[in-house]
């Protein structure tokens, strides 16, 4: 379940943050969380694509995505997006 949503500004970047209390990401599988196709849900479950479309999304904008995360304790997303003002 999500526990909150925190925005900020940071120099030339806007950082989204999303922080959840599920489950956690162990350690062994978080370098893989981004990989299309990747899942730990059982067959039929789920395919695997949410965060890999949201990575390519956060990467066509010249931006970044990280998650930290402790087994038990639930995970922090966070995006980092350039700031662009209009012309």
């Amino acid at each position: 379940m999500i526990e909150s949503v925190r925005t900020r500004s940071a120099a030339d970047r806007v950082v989204i943050q999303v922080v959840d209390t599920g489950p956690g990401i162990a350690p062994t599988i978080q370098d893989k969380i981004f990989d299309p196709f990747f899942t730990t849900k059982p067959p039929g479950k789920g395919t695997g694509l949410g965060l890999s479309i949201s990575h390519a999304i956060v990467e066509e904008h010249n931006g970044e995505i990280e998650v930290e995360s402790t087994p038990g304790q639930g995970a922090c997303f966070t995006v980092r997006l350039p700031v662009q003002r209009a012309r």
